[in-house]
């Protein structure tokens, strides 16, 4: 009998608190970069919009182009950056995306043309926010987590949600005392002096086998740890007690669930830029000041916050095939919420269907990429994510222009608001036949992607 010791760059150095399991550490410095990238990307564009657009001279459908850019890279870029992932390991491709996020947001400070600010900031900090703060990071807690995989998710999104509570009034209050420059050169000197070397520290480029340990932090014989045939071996017999399977892509791309899955995800995606760029817009329309407006946008994300996490501890605790059950919740809480306003169209009413909205997607949010883990496994989770990610990305982009645009005919986001209802009540109805796929005829050998 031959033993595989393990190689000496798979040993894990004995820390100050070796009682902690490593892939918590991915988890948490994971969600410190979502949060501040995030923070600025995503919340921080609301804050920085108009000063941007007065100091540059644009009007508003000039000022939201690099949003629509970085959108539509995320789905260009994502098939690469997951097939990198899953052959390389996450560390170096989060690494050059928080060097970009870092640098994008230190140039900000020297922009002073329309060009500039869509190759800085939605060229380059779209690119660095893609490929460092989404499917990478995912796709890593997915891997080194099986059975408490939905809580390692939910603490990500809890932490990815938390920039637009925390983050977004830091940078309004630095616009307001300095101004918007100094707030991105913060921004950008925060995310290199502590995201670069948390990103080196934190995420572990191969999987928890490579390094002699199971997923979850489950126990490991001492005989046991130096070998890795019989580490691998106990891998896959531990990830086979939650029903889960290791597909290959091209596996996936032949089953029903993974077209049954795209659509269903596709239709909140659909919905969720347009409530994020359009919120403040339809709430000044009724009357509110923007600053109000502005804490009702946050409301509704801190409302997502608990169902970020609940769900993730929910979905640890049911079957493949019950899944779809918290994904029914989740878009029947978007979706009544529409309805409910549009029949009783009134302030008291905004702040129901902001809550209802904010508890639907916070559910929605942590699931996706939970399914994926389970429904394919690990083997091909970067490559499936981005596949996926760049079938939805249209939507997400075309979504927020059609919206705006029946508003511009119209006059209202009535009717865009009632096909919203529609399509999310065609989505739990979907939900509810989304099954986990049969076994593939052929496993490959996951070894090779240990």
């Amino acid at each position: 009998m031959s033993i595989d010791l393990l190689p000496k760059d798979a040993q894990v150095k004995k820390s100050w608190l070796p009682h902690i399991y490593a892939g918590w550490w991915t988890v948490l410095g994971g969600g410190i970069l979502a949060l501040w990238g995030h923070g600025y990307h995503a919340y921080g564009i609301s804050a920085l919009f108009k000063p941007i657009a007065q100091e540059l001279n644009l009007n508003r459908a000039e000022t939201s182009i690099p949003s629509s850019i970085g959108r539509l890279e995320g789905g260009i870029e994502a098939p690469l950056t997951g097939w990198i992932t899953d052959r390389f390991g996450a560390r170096w491709i989060i690494i050059s995306g928080v060097f970009l996020i870092s640098l994008s947001l230190i140039l900000m400070y020297f922009v002073n043309s329309k060009w500039a600010f869509y190759a800085v900031w939605g060229v380059m900090l779209g690119t660095g926010t893609n490929i460092a703060l989404t499917l990478p990071i995912d796709a890593t807690i997915s891997n080194w987590f099986v059975k408490k995989r939905g809580l390692a998710l939910s603490i990500k999104w809890v932490f990815s949600g938390l920039s637009g509570v925390l983050v977004l009034p830091l940078i309004a209050w630095l616009i307001q005392v300095r101004d918007w420059r100094e707030a991105c050169l913060v921004g950008g000197i925060v995310m290199a002096v502590v995201g670069l070397p948390l990103a080196w520290f934190a995420i572990k480029p191969r999987r928890p086998e490579f390094y002699g340990l199971l997923p979850d932090g489950a126990r490991l014989d001492e005989a046991e740890k130096n070998d890795r045939e019989k580490v691998i071996e106990k891998g896959i017999r531990y990830a086979s007690e939650l029903q889960e399977v290791e597909f290959t892509l091209r596996q996936a791309l032949k089953t029903r669930a993974y077209w049954l899955m795209l659509v269903v995800q596709m239709i909140p995606g659909l919905v969720a830029p347009v409530m994020s760029i359009h919120t403040i817009n339809f709430l000044t329309d009724m009357g509110i000041d923007p600053m109000r407006a502005a804490a009702i946008m946050a409301m509704m994300i801190f409302f997502s916050l608990p169902t970020r996490f609940l769900s993730g501890i929910i979905s640890d605790r049911l079957r493949n095939d019950q899944l779809r059950y918290v994904k029914m919740v989740s878009y029947f809480l978007q979706g009544i919420g529409v309805v409910i306003f549009l029949l009783y169209p009134s302030m008291v009413v905004v702040y129901i269907w902001f809550i209802l909205y904010g508890l639907g997607q916070g559910f929605g949010n942590t699931l996706n990429p939970l399914i994926r883990a389970r429904f394919f496994g690990r083997k091909a989770f970067g490559s499936i994510h981005g596949i996926t990610q760049m079938l939805s990305t249209p939507i997400g982009v075309i979504a927020p222009t059609y919206a705006g645009w029946i508003y511009d005919t119209t006059g209202s986001y009535t009717k865009a608001f009632i096909q919203f209802a529609v399509l999310l009540g065609v989505a739990v109805v979907l939900a509810f036949f989304l099954l986990p796929p049969k076994p593939p005829e052929r496993i490959e050998d996951v070894r090779k992607f240990v």
